[in-house]
């Protein structure tokens, strides 16, 4: 006899499953601390609710110390995954990420330095791999974001190729190294943004990287799925994160992702299940895709 569903079963209304909280102009210089941030970011401890899809896997999240990169490594524990942390000197957002996976049972790495350096990318996974034994899941997340700029010439020399070691070329070092240790069956993501689609002229040199990574999300998967490695990128929009607390006014901050449909910004807690997907086996006929998850600003 056929069920009849709970008619009386609340729906959860997108555009206040967050509420969008107060988002005051914080002053932070970068790398942003999310400690310092008022209100905190809702990172999934307490939200995120896990179903083992990811049991036994070891993954390596970049840039997971807070925001987004918190909420995947967070998620990922809480779907059964060890992970590896690496972030460059923001020791104490770090440590408590590392209390909640813990708090999961789950075993995880924290790998302190500075991915624009090639040299600590293959260090980050020679440790993971040989520490949790094993490397599954990478999650290329990690990025800098500067100040907000009025003329392009205040963009110089040292900030321009900051910005691209940190966000794009750190990630062709990491992948180089990850692949003796992914098998068929692996899965990367990358962390690409709206920004590459609507670029905002105050951070071009960002927004500039953020491009560069969808290309290379599309031009790894040709290389890499036929050896069985899955390749996809996420592209998020206004989310409460220290890079929005370290690079604007509190203009800009007050506007904070109220242009898109939603009317909100996101919450980082709200782009897990984005990663959980595409590094699960549920996502298996999908690579070299762009996963939008944007509030309903829509991607071309």
């Amino acid at each position: 006899m056929k069920q009849m569903s709970n008619q009386n079963e609340p729906l959860s209304d997108p555009r206040r499953a967050h509420e969008r909280p107060p988002q005051p102009a914080q002053e932070q210089e970068a790398p942003g601390h999310e400690r310092e941030m008022a209100p905190r970011p809702d990172d999934g401890a307490v939200t995120y609710r896990g179903y083992d899809r990811l049991r036994g896997r070891v993954a390596l999240v970049t840039g997971a110390d807070s925001g987004i990169g918190r909420a995947v490594a967070i998620a990922f524990a809480k779907e059964g995954a060890d992970v590896a942390i690496a972030y460059l000197d923001e020791h104490e957002d770090a440590e408590d990420t590392r209390h909640v996976i813990e708090r999961e049972g789950r075993r995880v790495l924290l790998l302190p330095g500075d991915l624009a350096d090639p040299a600590h990318c293959r260090e980050i996974v020679r440790r993971t791999a040989d520490e949790l034994g094993r490397l599954d899941i990478l999650v290329n997340n990690a990025a800098y974001q500067g100040k907000a700029i009025e003329e392009l010439e205040e963009l110089d020399a040292e900030r321009l190729e900051h910005t691209f070691r940190t966000n794009i070329i750190a990630m062709f070092h990491t992948v180089q190294a990850a692949l003796p240790h992914l098998r068929p069956g692996a899965a990367i993501i990358n962390v690409t943004s709206v920004q590459a689609y609507d670029p905002s002229p105050e951070i071009l040199d960002y927004a500039a990287t953020k491009g560069a990574i969808v290309t290379f999300t599309k031009g790894l998967a040709r290389k890499l799925t036929p050896r069985g490695i899955r390749v996809n990128a996420v592209a998020p929009g206004s989310v409460w994160t220290p890079l929005i607390a370290q690079s604007f006014d509190e203009e800009r901050i007050e506007k904070h992702g109220k242009t898109n449909l939603l009317g909100r910004s996101g919450q980082p807690v709200e782009l897990a299940p984005a990663f959980v997907f595409l590094a699960s086996d549920e996502s298996s006929f999908v690579t070299g895709e762009v996963l939008g998850v944007t509030g309903g600003v829509i991607l071309p």
